[in-house]
């Protein structure tokens, strides 16, 4: 895959501009991954959809780790790590496609935006950030317009309107890790080997599900379009991936943050579109409100200088 990096010879401001250019393009696409989760989970399993998601993800990787020549750089530490952060995605990932059988795509990705507030609490707890009441009272705030959201839910479609929240907490774990990792390693072996790991355990739920007759982990022969919307699952995460990589590689991660939440915007257009559906008035203000929250709290790392602590909220790879 040809690189799509600025020469280094680029002045910083060329670099920004090319650099939040793909990042629009990456949230703006994101959505995309969900709406064909959304269409395929009427008929395949959630486990069968993440399974295929991730290998596709190491399908379309591999080419690039091997020209890099990043593939077999491993230790044992380093196998456990991409295991831990391998199995965390599976948690992510599966609660929040399970949820998208009951509840639109706009509402899942509103609740699921509250990571931003997990990982600033998480952080201040095990890595030791120093997070001032300002960045809490938002925390808070933030949690606030997340029952907003999930309160009609849970009305309409019980307890699994909590899975985005559940969704969220393993992404921010999944990212606390990556830390440990990202240090010294190459990021796209930091993908792949999250996708074997990540596609490996799916296959394990999916063959212990077999029979079961369970609508998350019980394997089916997909048929029609279901072929279809699986594909555009693991190609639209592809891409809106490799966005994002080349997007933080180009410009600051305090710059491009709070552009993730475009994605919002483009999943209540996609889910409109496609489904017909709009959040109500009371969601809406909810949605407004961890929109607020988080760019609040980005705005607080940024005047503290601790930009390496914000990361994409979606992990589109």
């Amino acid at each position: 895959m040809a690189d799509m990096s600025l020469p280094k010879t680029a002045n910083a401001n060329d670099r920004i501009s090319f650099g939040l250019t793909l990042m629009v393009l990456s949230v703006l696409l994101s959505p995309l991954i969900d709406i064909f989760a959304k269409l395929a989970i009427a008929t395949v399993p959630s486990a069968q959809i993440t399974a295929v998601r991730f290998i596709l993800q190491v399908v379309f990787i591999l080419p690039i780790v091997l020209v890099r020549g990043s593939l077999f750089d491993l230790t044992w530490r380093k196998t456990g790590l991409h295991a831990l952060r391998g199995g965390l995605l599976v948690v992510t990932m599966l609660s929040f496609i399970t949820t998208l059988k009951v509840m639109e795509v706009a509402d899942a990705i509103a609740i699921f935006f509250v990571e931003p507030i997990i990982l600033t609490i998480l952080g201040s707890i095990f890595l030791k950030e120093t997070i001032g009441w300002r960045r809490y009272t938002a925390c808070a705030v933030g949690f606030l317009g997340a029952l907003l959201v999930i309160q009609p839910s849970m009305q309409e479609v019980g307890l699994i309107a909590l899975l985005p929240i559940v969704a969220a907490f393993g992404l921010a774990v999944f990212l606390l890790v990556t830390r440990m990792v990202a240090q010294n390693e190459d990021p796209w072996s930091m993908q792949f080997h999250a996708g074997i790991w990540g596609g490996l355990f799916c296959l394990v739920l999916l063959w212990l599900g077999e029979g079961s007759g369970s609508d998350v982990f019980d394997p089916v022969w997909p048929a029609g379009n279901a072929w279809l919307y699986l594909l555009g699952v693991g190609v639209t995460a592809t891409i809106s991936g490799v966005l994002g990589v080349y997007a933080y590689r180009s410009a600051p991660a305090s710059v491009l943050a709070p552009l993730q939440y475009l994605e919002i915007v483009s999943a209540t257009i996609f889910g409109w579109l496609v489904f017909g559906h709009l959040p109500d008035a009371l969601k809406w203000l909810g949605i407004s409100i961890i929109i607020g929250s988080g760019l609040y709290i980005i705005w607080r790392e940024r005047r503290v200088d601790k930009t390496a602590s914000i990361a994409p909220v979606s992990p589109a790879i």
